[in-house]
């Protein structure tokens, strides 16, 4: 059996720039070699957006179509709806027995999304959100976790909550291991914070050719170049970090020809927004396809949860046997 991955987004808007070169891209490559999960995490969205849960219903298929139009494909990758495998909260409630909440207030990502939050006082839901998400990894025993940078500490909660539970009861659940991408955190257009829907500095996977140049024109550079001539410091300016993100074989030719003033920022900017495009072009034909035939991502989400939840069912029969709470099988 190939080992599994699993992988997902919660459904919070539609995906960006930042989330293909951290983890979309990883993806694609992976289901070749891997039996992929990847999970629309609705529930989870919830926990900031439970005063307008309608918005879900809209994200759980932008989200899809983001997945499908990168080239995740449905023949390969079980693509399924965290709030229809009823498994996954079961477990999440297990294992929140035994995790402190000294343990969860300690990580550095709930602490730092509770801050860039502003949130006085931290909602249980919010504050138990990695132990959720451990129950996404453990439900289907992936072995290997594609995520961002910012996502790691919550990989660490859950090989320790596996090792939790595998030494209070039996060893049947799987200790995961993180994959970062090749670029784990990418600046935004503002340059001062990583790539952000909720900052309103991000480039959307659905955006036009006409939106991505606007966008990149209008990005701040070194302000250090008043003229072409002058001497930049591209270690500082978003728009080198895109092009070693997106056209890495030409990068060093840009740091040296900004270094010495022999190119100037238009003209940077015009060559990084060619890329992307490039890039986003075959996204733009899949997701066209698609948008042709709409009932078609429904069809691909149901069997994808149909088949999420076969593979639910069985990870749980182990785990209540390991527990001893399979009162009345024989």
């Amino acid at each position: 059996m190939k080992e599994r991955v699993l992988t997902g987004d919660r459904v919070t808007g539609k995906l960006h720039l930042g989330h293909y070169v951290g983890s979309l891209k990883n993806r694609v490559e992976l289901q070749d070699q891997y039996e992929t999960f990847v999970l629309l995490a609705d529930v989870q969205a919830l926990t900031t957006h439970f005063l307008h849960p309608e918005i879900i219903k809209d994200n759980v298929r932008n989200v899809a179509l983001d997945y499908l139009a990168v080239g995740i494909d449905p023949e390969k990758a079980t693509i399924f709806v965290q709030s229809l495998i009823p498994e996954i909260a079961e477990l999440t409630v297990y294992y929140s027995m035994f995790v402190t909440v000294n343990s969860l207030r300690h990580n550095p990502t709930i602490k730092a999304e509770s801050k860039a939050g502003d949130f006085d006082d931290m909602y249980y839901g919010f504050l138990g959100y990695p132990i959720s998400q451990a129950a996404d990894i453990t439900f289907c025993k992936a072995t290997l976790i594609p995520v961002g940078e910012d996502q790691l500490p919550h990989i660490e909660q859950t090989r320790k909550i596996v090792r939790r539970f595998n030494q209070l009861y039996q060893p049947v659940l799987v200790e995961p291991k993180p994959l970062i991408g090749e670029v784990p955190r990418l600046i935004g257009l503002d340059g001062s914070h990583k790539m952000s829907k909720s900052l309103g500095n991000a480039i959307l996977l659905d955006s036009t050719k006409e939106q991505v140049d606007e966008n990149i024109k209008k990005v701040k550079t070194d302000p250090a170049r008043i003229h072409k001539t002058d001497p930049g410091h591209p270690e500082i300016c978003p728009i080198y970090a895109y092009h070693q993100a997106f056209r890495k074989e030409g990068s060093d030719e840009i740091y040296q020809s900004c270094t010495k003033g022999q190119i100037g920022c238009m003209a940077c900017k015009q060559k990084i927004a060619q890329s992307i495009n490039d890039r986003l072009d075959p996204m733009r034909e899949r997701r066209a396809a698609y948008l042709e035939h709409p009932k078609k991502v429904d069809e691909i989400l149901m069997a994808g949860t149909e088949n999420a939840r076969i593979v639910a069912k069985e990870t749980m029969r182990e785990v209540r046997d390991a527990m001893g709470m399979n009162y009345f099988t024989h």
